[in-house]
């Protein structure tokens, strides 16, 4: 769980888009009661250490994934969401901030397409985008405006 939460608020505090809505041990304590209590959460590792991990709310929901800055670009998020993808026989959804242009290219190329917007609808009042992966999803599925879900 601190493994975890520690990626997590590195990750916070070098994206300087990203505010700190959280203190770095209430992200501890959150992760424990919730993430950890209410979910999957699956871990990779690297070399003995945790690299990244990925939390499953009710199985079809991805509710957290981070990865290590020292472990990006090794396969290690695909892999993650690829179990994911296994676990949650059927539809996979995710939310991303739309400032994280490199989470969208990364879930794209996961197969994720974009089915909604929000204005800030979030804790942290940012813009965010749903996206959706579906075994066979639709090439057609086009990205929504205004919230509507497509």
């Amino acid at each position: 769980m601190k493994a975890c939460a520690d990626i997590f608020n590195r990750w916070v505090d070098a994206t300087v888009w990203m505010p700190r809505i959280h203190a770095p041990e209430d992200v501890e304590r959150h992760y424990r009661e919730t993430l950890f209590a209410n979910g999957t959460v699956i871990i990779a590792e690297s070399q003995g250490e945790i690299a990244g991990f990925l939390a499953l709310a009710e199985e079809r929901f991805v509710s957290a994934l981070y990865l290590d800055p020292s472990h990006r670009g090794a396969g290690i998020g695909a892999a993650l969401l690829s179990e994911a993808k296994r676990r949650a026989k059927g539809e996979l959804k995710l939310w991303t901030f739309a400032e994280n242009a490199r989470a969208q290219r990364f879930y794209q190329r996961q197969g994720f397409v974009p089915i909604r917007r929000t204005s800030g609808d979030n804790e942290e009042g940012l813009p965010d985008i749903l996206y959706l992966w579906r075994p066979l999803a639709s090439k057609e599925a086009t990205l929504g405006t205004g919230g509507s879900d497509v």
